[in-house]
């Protein structure tokens, strides 16, 4: 190795392929390489905690590389790049670091400003990146992270995935419409759980409180899970308060309703939508064998009742009607109109 210990500093907020790329270079030239996330509480767009796992993950086959946080009491960027937040700093990570650096990285942005010269020299040799060799910034992310999707490390992609969500009562071509969009935007969906769970059961007669609980449950994870592998979107096929309406026909007794609407209520609470469609009961009814005929006697009552218990939750949705086409086509204009994201057909 060239150098025995080298750093490498920023605040990663967030994480791009920039700053992996530059990880990779140096720590291919170090026995030991110092990622220093520089942190200051209520001033980023990522927790700490986020970043620092993010960076972790990206590099967990480099063994070399040891990752530290270093916090800054600048409460914004433009306070933070003076004099004495910089000499800060850069006391602040030798101490943490506890060794003589041999080599400090950074961008070439700094190049010829004896910013890093100042402060860590001559014990140090400053090495510089091209920053157009990536050209892409944290800036660009947090302004419009879809857009630059290409440059978003994988282990982040979960994060600012944008999630649409598809609600409506039942037989209204949700589970069609999430599978058509999936395609669309080449991306996944997470389908309807409660079809599952009730064919095992062996049909929604025979569910019981357990049932709802699981629903409301896998239906969370498979959503975390699904973020995960998505590209710039994740369609989803109903929600927790979409189930809450459903369990009030399925389950009799109070202290199991109370349950299900507190388990439903907090995942409401920790689950944000991007953007909610609303399908109308305006096709036709499809009898799969799961479906309720006493929804199927009124649809437009129970759609409305779906809908209060969306409003009374804040849930803000979209309303779109016509055949399955028309509905395709309006959720695509939706989706370019709030989400400034488009398709190729």
């Amino acid at each position: 190795m060239r150098y025995k210990v080298g750093m490498y500093g920023g605040s990663f907020d967030p994480l791009h392929l920039g700053h992996i790329s530059d990880i990779i270079k140096a720590a291919a030239v170090c026995e030991e390489l110092y990622v220093v996330i520089s942190w200051c509480e209520g001033r980023e767009s990522t927790s700490k905690e986020m970043r620092y796992r993010w960076i972790l993950n990206s590099t967990r086959h480099l063994p070399n590389v040891k990752i530290l946080m270093v916090e800054d009491k600048a409460v914004s960027k433009e306070e933070y790049n003076t004099d004495y937040y910089w000499e800060k700093g850069a006391a602040d990570i030798k101490q943490a670091i506890g060794k003589p650096l041999d080599a400090v990285f950074c961008g070439s942005d700094y190049l010829g400003t004896n910013r890093f010269e100042s402060l860590y020299c001559p014990e140090s040799e400053v090495i510089y990146f091209d920053r157009a060799e990536v050209p892409i910034s944290s800036t660009d992310i947090r302004t419009w992270a879809s857009g630059h999707w290409d440059y978003i490390p994988a282990v982040c992609r979960g994060h600012y995935a944008r999630k649409v969500l598809i609600v409506g009562g039942e037989s209204t071509g949700k589970s069609t419409l999430v599978q058509n969009l999936a395609l669309a935007y080449n991306t996944n969906f997470v389908a309807e759980v409660g079809r599952t769970v009730c064919e095992y059961a062996g049909g929604e007669e025979l569910m019981i409180a357990d049932d709802m609980y699981e629903i409301l449950l896998r239906h969370k994870v498979a959503i975390m899970d699904a973020a995960a592998r998505s590209n710039r979107l994740l369609f989803v096929d109903t929600d927790a308060i979409t189930t809450l309406f459903y369990s009030h026909f399925l389950l009799a007794e109070p202290g199991q309703q109370r349950i299900c609407g507190q388990l439903a209520s907090a995942i409401n609470e920790i689950t944000s939508w991007d953007l909610v469609i609303y399908l109308e009961p305006d096709v036709a009814f499809v009898q799969d064998g799961t479906r309720s005929e006493t929804i199927h006697q009124d649809r437009e009552k129970y759609s409305i009742q779906i809908k209060q218990l969306l409003q009374a939750h804040n849930i803000t949705y979209h309303e779109i009607s016509g055949d399955y086409l028309q509905r395709f086509e309006k959720a695509k204009q939706l989706i370019e109109q709030h989400l400034g994201i488009t398709t190729c057909f």
